[in-house]
């Protein structure tokens, strides 16, 4: 025989594996049969390995995150007002009484969140000191991450000998990112996204290697899994499709219809409870997708977004990329169980990085999108530099281990520059706009004696949202449905004609550029309609000008000279500290924030 007759043979036989059930003393490393004295001590060094591994690589990114403070980004506090509406038996609502408006994109995060809330750990008041509002969705975050390492574990266990380094180095890998860190402890959904997209592959993963890729429960489980995906960011529908490609790519003529079968049961999986949710979505909220969706204008990816995978290997630098890829070449030339392994494994991850093509650039920098593609790609880029130096010979094996020194200490440099810098210019914070908008709302509001109906027009919605006694109306769309749509078809004009003739709201706050972008300086109607309050020019610094570029407006109609001076006298006495506050401390904290709530 032929090596390329033995290289084939060995491919087809692989490949089988996959689908068809092997017998328990068949397995390969995720099932080790010692015998002997020594069975009981190594199972005993094993556990000790798994869980040193998990908790060491969770403690490394813990370490990572302490380094951005209580910092979370404002954009999380408005799930946070949704989940605590639903906890409160409000329904999904931004505010109590407000109009249904799914002003988030990410259901899954904010149930948990409401569920915190039921048991006293979220918006209760504080948390070992902490205000719970900031403590508990980064503990939450923790719980995730240290998940992702457990699924890496098992996962590691099924590709090779030594899973507790796999999956400390990729606990490790993750904990280098800033991107992955700075996301996944934000305040929003990016870590439960992550635990998601990693369960997804792992049993995916275990299925193909078991010899399981088939069974119902394997296939069902893909659904369920790609839907929590999905109901917790609206790209997640797209791993609906990972477990059909894997079956694909292994189809057998002989179990063609084991694989229908197994397809048709993972699609119902998915489909029955999303489909259940968009029912829900259209008879709550009149919508076939969230408000967020239409009121960001996702669009058409074009040809030019195929390039945008440079971001990812320009973030972590080419010569890691390069290393890693060299040693996945290496081990997919040779057919064994790894290599189908891998196979299997390269196709979520490939639907990580076709998800992060096709969304569009998001303003909060740092790859906010790329959470899943960190994630994979640790994991897959652990297992394959562990193998490959297990596989290499001496001579081999040295040059890999100096080529990994050099690219890890140029990636180390780079991504240590990417984290201090978002560190000391990060972007909205929660806290910074709760003490800054919500508080001076809430005060306006008691001066002019407003009514809780009353509306505030403003363009930084969390915070606020969380503490303003009066309505909010988000001007950026997210949460309010008809500036939605004027923004999704760009008409600025149609916009600024409902603010001033039919939602009339009693105050308005612009922040940086916004009363520019949505064109209300070069509207008659704002000057005829509001007087200025306060504004917080720009000093020409990009940080500072971020959190700082402020004004606040009144309707004439509510104000004489007298009030008018006692508003701007509160304004000036309140807010000078909180904006001065912000020029260096980005990354505090705040008390709970709760509706009412005003500057001390």
């Amino acid at each position: 025989m032929t090596d390329e007759a033995e290289t084939g043979e060995d491919l087809r036989m692989s490949v089988a594996e996959t689908t068809e059930t092997r017998p328990a003393a068949e397995a390969g490393p995720d099932r080790p049969d010692p015998v002997g004295a020594n069975t009981g001590r190594r199972g005993w060094r094993a556990r000790l390995a798994a869980v040193a591994a998990v908790l060491g690589g969770t403690a490394l990114i813990a370490a990572h995150a302490s380094l951005y403070g209580r910092w979370l980004i404002d954009d999380a506090a408005i799930t946070f007002a949704y989940s605590r509406n639903v906890a409160d038996g409000f329904g999904p609502v931004l505010q109590p009484g407000a109009a249904p408006v799914e002003g988030y994109s990410n259901p899954t995060w904010m149930v948990l969140l409401a569920l915190g809330k039921l048991v006293g750990l979220f918006d209760h008041g504080t948390l070992f000191g902490v205000n719970d509002q900031i403590l508990f969705p980064k503990a939450l975050a923790l719980a995730c991450c240290a998940g992702v390492l457990v699924l890496f574990y098992f996962g590691a266990k099924t590709l090779t000998r030594r899973p507790a380094l796999v999956t400390f180095a990729a606990g490790a890998a993750l904990a280098a990112i800033p991107s992955f860190v700075i996301w996944c402890f934000s305040g929003l959904e990016n870590s439960f996204y992550a635990l998601t997209i990693a369960a997804l592959a792992v049993l995916i993963l275990r299925a193909v290697q078991g010899g399981r890729l088939l069974d119902t429960r394997i296939a069902v489980g893909t659904g369920l899994i790609a839907v929590l995906a999905a109901l917790t960011r609206p790209d997640g529908i797209i791993y609906a499709g990972a477990y059909p490609i894997v079956v694909l790519l292994f189809l057998k003529r002989d179990l063609l219809g084991r694989s229908v079968r197994a397809v048709v049961l993972s699609v119902a999986g998915f489909a029955v409870p999303y489909g259940a949710y968009v029912v829900f979505r259209w008879f709550e909220f009149g919508r076939l997708v969230p408000n967020t969706a239409i009121a960001k204008g996702q669009e058409a990816p074009s040809l030019e977004d195929l390039a945008r995978p440079d971001e990812i290997v320009s973030y972590v630098g080419w010569l890691v990329v390069a290393v890693a890829v060299a040693c996945l070449v290496m081990l997919l030339v040779r057919p064994s169980r790894l290599r189908t392994g891998l196979i299997a494994l390269l196709v979520p991850f490939g639907l990580t990085v076709a998800a992060y093509i096709v969304l569009e650039y998001d303003w909060m920098g740092q790859l906010r999108f790329a959470t899943p593609v960190w994630t994979l790609g640790a994991f897959g880029g652990a297992v394959v530099v562990v193998e490959a130096l297990a596989a290499a010979r001496l001579r081999g094996r040295i040059v890999l281990a100096c080529l990994l020194v050099v690219a890890l200490v140029s990636s180390v440099s780079g991504l240590y520059t990417q984290g201090t810098t978002y560190r000391a210019n990060v972007k909205t914070a929660f806290c910074i706009v709760a003490e800054r908008d919500a508080q001076t709302v809430n005060g306006f509001a008691d001066i002019l004696k407003l009514p809780d109906t009353a509306q505030v027009g403003l363009i930084d919605l969390g915070g606020t949202s969380l503490g303003s006694r009066i309505r909010v109306l988000d001007l950026a769309g997210l949460g309010d449905k008809p500036i939605a749509d004027f923004l999704h078809g760009s008409d600025l004009q149609g916009l600024r004609d409902y603010v001033f003739t039919q939602a009339k709201p009693e105050l308005i706050t612009f922040i940086g550029s916004w009363i520019t972008t949505l064109q209300f300086d070069k509207d008659p109607r704002f000057d005829r309609d509001y007087v200025t309050i306060f504004v917080n020019r720009p000093i020409g610094n990009t940080t500072v000008d971020s959190r700082n570029w402020v004004s606040y407006h009144v309707r004439r109609d509510l104000v004489d000279p007298a009030k008018l001076a006692e508003l701007q006298a509160y304004a000036q006495k309140t807010l000078t500290p909180v904006l001065e506050l912000n020029k260096t401390a980005a990354l505090r904290g705040c008390a709970n924030i709760q509706p009412g709530t005003k500057a001390a």
